[in-house]
């Protein structure tokens, strides 16, 4: 019953002295705010990167690999690349008439433009020339409306079929299909909507997209540069032997000998999980590196603090050991009261780290993990036990004769 008594009272009296010296309290616990913030801001991003991954993967299609001239990795340096060359539509003939693995095979060139219907404008649509059977490749499914034929994409048909987000911005509320929009100073007729898809990793919009036949497009930007191949396989097992059997007919269609190098690169969706585990790991090492030095420089203004807190009260402790106090509460009371600055400090910071996980997953992606707030918790409870440890003792082993003659 003490010991609980010792306990409310020491916690009372720990706040007291907060309230008392707010802005002293405040500034004390400004480097815990600091790494308390970074924490769990870094753990946000993370979180939100790895919740929409697979929606993102599944967006470049299931056993699909994609053939281009630049690698998706940075292993190569660019001016390596750069004199390769291009990609070329006829090559899609080439893989389904030769590839025993393959179940489907197209191409497609991505370009950034503004669309417009009558008043209504939209800027940066990733507009795709592509094959009729992009959308096998890419997993994508027509929610109104229908995908263009294969002898459109030949006879290069005005169609389009736009993304939800460029149909909402385009034409709010109207029906879509059968208007009329403006792409490259030309017009196409809307045959199809996509079914909404999201965010990719939560870098853009995609459903904010265009797709009209590939030679349709040819005609507005041509097609020197910057076609992509897609392959995709039925599944896993045709994956893995499919990708060696494309990479060699790829090598007779560039005509290579057996002692050149590949002058192509073959892309896999997984290549984005080896970068996205290298961004990570980097943020981590960068963020908890600088929420480990906040948190031991919070830690020493938390040990200093005490000191001058145990210094001033010098007299209090000493009424305190003379009117029967143990040393035990006089060291809890001191404990309490650097637990409680920060404490306070987690309280602030985790504040802060909502507000920003808030806006950064408006911009990027972030899911605040409340796990991750109990362990800033338990950390601020922490670094207030082994910072405040010191000064606590000192005061409970103080001399209380001594004590009451301090001036």
């Amino acid at each position: 019953m003490r010991f609980i008594n010792s306990l409310i009272e020491g916690i009372k009296i720990a706040f007291l002295a907060l309230s008392i010296n707010k802005t002293r309290s405040f500034l004390t616990a400004l480097c815990i705010i600091i790494g308390i913030t970074m924490v769990t801001v870094v753990d946000a991003v993370t979180t939100g990167m790895d919740e929409t991954f697979d929606s993102s993967m599944a967006m470049l299609g299931t056993n699909v690999v994609y053939i281009e001239k630049w690698p998706w990795d940075d292993d190569v340096e660019w001016w390596e690349i750069a004199g390769r060359k291009e990609m070329e539509v006829d090559y899609v003939d080439f893989l389904a008439e030769r590839s025993r693995y393959a179940s489907d095979v197209s191409a497609a060139a991505n370009i950034n433009v503004n669309v417009r219907y009558k008043e209504n404008n939209a800027e940066r649509v990733q507009m795709s020339g592509t094959t009729a059977n992009h959308l096998e490749i890419q997993g994508l499914d027509i929610s109104e409306g229908r995908m263009y034929t294969q002898e459109e994409v030949r006879t290069a048909v005005n169609v389009v079929v736009i993304g939800a987000s460029l149909r909402e911005a385009l034409f709010e509320e109207q029906d879509a299909l059968g208007k009329q929009i403006r792409i490259g100073g030309q017009r196409f007729i809307v045959i199809g909507v996509l079914e909404k898809q999201g965010s990719f990793l939560g870098l853009g919009d995609a459903d904010n997209v265009a797709l009209i036949p590939i030679y349709a497009y040819s005609e507005i930007y041509g097609l020197r540069r910057g076609i992509q191949i897609g392959v995709k396989f039925a599944d896993e097992a045709t994956f893995e032997e499919g990708q060696y059997e494309i990479e060699g007919l790829m090598r007779q269609a560039r005509q290579l000998d057996a002692a050149e190098e590949n002058d192509f690169a073959i892309n896999k969706p997984e290549a984005f999980k080896e970068i996205l585990e290298g961004f990570k790991n980097g943020l981590y090492a960068v963020g908890f590196g600088l929420v480990a030095l906040s948190l031991l420089i919070g830690g020493i203004g938390v040990m200093n603090i005490m000191f001058v807190s145990v210094r001033e009260r010098t007299k209090e402790i000493g009424i305190r050991k003379a009117v029967g106090a143990k040393s035990w509460e006089i060291l809890t009371q001191f404990l309490i009261e650097a637990i409680a600055i920060c404490v306070a400090g987690g309280v602030f910071g985790v504040a802060l780290a909502s507000i920003a996980t808030f806006f950064i997953d408006q911009a990027f992606t972030a899911t605040m993990n409340f796990g991750v707030i109990a362990i800033a918790f338990l950390i601020c409870t922490m670094v207030g036990l082994v910072f405040g440890f010191i000064p606590a003792y000192r005061a409970a082993k103080s001399d209380p004769i001594e004590s009451l003659r301090f001036e």
